[in-house]
């Protein structure tokens, strides 16, 4: 394998119209085209870290979509983020929720001729850290971090090119670890969906009644207090590790202390700016030693269950539509970086919940919530499994017969 014919992507090209091409510039598509439903239009937050959110979206009319007609993507199409998230690549699932979908300015699009190649190997490929250096090549860092004449740089970059058959058997193996890890995401998205049911029920959910209403901090609080980090490095968490849909925090690093808000087990990380607030960036920190404290983003509020109120209910409350309505509301600042301040999002009123049912909810909350944390650890597992196959595999230093046996001793 490790004999591989290199070519150019675009000999790989679909035979149809507009196989390689960017997304719409400028006032081809603006905010005042979104709307509530039609072609989904793909934005940063649904490519974060690889991987295609296929959740979140904006949308635009039909009439819009055919005008830009060459940023249309469907299922097998390969995206390559052009500006920003420099050498960050995804694929447009196979099993997605939608026939197709529209790019924006920021990406690239591959399609490929499957007669010929399998789009999830080029998907690998371009993840593997001789398709990220390719890609990277044509990086330029000063001001925002883009790809020097993007779609001809995509066009041009030299890839691999095994025979049909070979490629079918890596993408075969890797994508049984990607499997493994999307089914337990699935089942991690339906335990949080049934949750945030058993969230609204308790009543926080709905416009506050005269009697029953009480502040918000009578439950949460905003921004707690925490001494500094014993650690040399101690935990830190940036603004790209949250999750615009799931509780989970699937990476964190270490560092050295600087400033910064401190959490620990139990704590819900809200984004404060936009459009991380508005995208819904939230997570729950339940990775970390019992008593230690880290640290995050500076754009992060931290909210904490009082004693006496389940610690899962601060990461629900932050995920109600009319808590971050209410939030949203509160930003200031000048266009593209608004923030709001922890003092404004806790001024907030709440109807009293039940104690009975608020015990109920925490008792199948924190069920539920340990169960998502093993979840989490085995994708963390399954992940460093696919990381570590993938270069191997894609440099011919394994093959693919002992890849799959040692997918079979891990899945």
């Amino acid at each position: 394998m490790a004999d591989w014919e290199k070519v150019r992507f675009d000999q790989l090209a679909s035979p149809e119209r507009w196989a390689f091409s960017i997304g719409p510039f400028g006032s081809k598509v603006t905010t005042s085209d979104y709307r509530e439903a039609g072609v989904p239009f793909i934005r940063g937050v649904n490519l974060a870290q690889g991987i295609f959110f296929d959740d979140g979206f904006v949308y635009i009319a039909d009439e819009k979509a055919e005008e830009i007609e060459s940023a249309l993507v469907k299922p097998g199409d390969i995206i390559f983020t052009r500006k920003g998230t420099v050498g960050q690549v995804s694929m447009i699932p196979r099993n997605s929720r939608y026939e197709k979908y529209a790019i924006s300015g920021s990406q690239v699009k591959a399609r490929i001729d499957e007669r010929h190649a399998v789009p999830e190997f080029y998907y690998y490929w371009f993840r593997s850290s001789a398709g990220q250096h390719s890609i990277l090549e044509h990086a330029v860092t000063t001001g925002v971090p883009s790809l020097a004449n993007s779609l001809q740089s995509i066009r041009g970059l030299m890839v691999p090119k095994p025979s049909r058959a070979e490629q079918s058997a890596v993408a075969e193996v890797l994508g049984a670890v990607d499997d493994k890890i999307a089914v337990n995401e699935r089942i991690a998205t339906t335990y949080e969906r049934l949750l945030q049911y058993r969230f609204t029920e308790l009543g926080l959910s709905d416009e506050p009644d005269g009697e029953e209403a009480i502040a918000v901090t009578d439950l949460v609080e905003f921004n707690p207090k925490l001494s500094r980090p014993q650690a040399d490095e101690p935990v830190y968490v940036d603004m790209a590790a949250l999750q615009t849909d799931r509780a989970g925090i699937p990476v964190w690093t270490r560092r050295a202390p600087k400033s910064g808000p401190r959490f620990m087990n139990g704590d819900t990380l809200l984004a404060r700016i936009t459009p991380c607030l508005e995208n819904g960036k939230t997570g729950y920190v339940d990775f970390m030693e019992d008593g230690e404290v880290g640290l995050g983003s500076t754009e992060f509020i931290v909210m904490r269950s009082l004693p006496g109120v389940p610690a899962e209910l601060s990461y629900f409350l932050a995920r109600d539509g009319r808590f971050r309505e209410h939030a949203i509301r509160a930003m200031v600042g000048t266009s593209g970086r608004q923030r709001v301040s922890a003092a404004d999002a806790a001024n907030f009123i709440v109807n009293r919940p039940d104690t009975d049912e608020l015990a109920s909810f925490g008792r199948h909350a924190k069920a539920a919530f340990t169960h998502l944390k093993s979840l989490q650890d085995e994708n963390r597992t399954f992940t460093t499994l696919r990381d570590t196959l993938l270069p191997q595999l894609m440099s011919g230093r394994l093959r693919v017969k002992d890849a799959e046996k040692i997918v079979e001793d891990h899945v």
